[in-house]
């Protein structure tokens, strides 16, 4: 047990919490996957709004697709600590950023949405689900 712990602890695949920046709400739960050497990150739960809720704002072939099972995040690849290189979809407004994901402690993940330069984005940390 104790080795899958931290096995765990050293990847930031698995289940992620999301809140709300202002009210602090659960909004969402996150699961982060690996297929070769990119990542990915889907919707698996949703706590805020229509549970069958589409992505009416989104474009291409994500529009009108449900929000449960949306692919988030894509083509992340991992660079020393950091995980970048892939972009980030606000499923809310249906835009895309560049995005990043840095593990900042065991359970805690940062997660970076921006365009063009780092510096002008938003930072939200994800908890993971114990």
């Amino acid at each position: 047990m104790v080795l899958s712990l931290a096995m765990n602890a050293q990847t930031i695949t698995g289940q992620w919490e999301t809140y709300d920046d202002k009210t602090n709400e659960k909004k969402a739960v996150i699961e982060i996957y690996q297929t070769d050497d990119l990542y990915f990150a889907k919707i698996v739960e949703k706590f805020v709004g229509e549970k069958n809720a589409t992505c009416e704002s989104c474009e291409g072939t994500k529009k009108n697709q449900p929000i449960i099972g949306l692919v988030i995040i894509e083509d992340i690849k991992k660079e020393g600590d950091e995980f970048s290189g892939g972009t980030i979809l606000d499923p809310e407004s249906g835009k895309i950023y560049k995005c990043y994901l840095e593990l900042v402690e065991d359970n805690k993940l940062k997660v970076r949405g921006y365009l063009g330069f780092s510096v002008f984005g938003r930072t939200q940390y994800w908890v993971r689900k114990q």
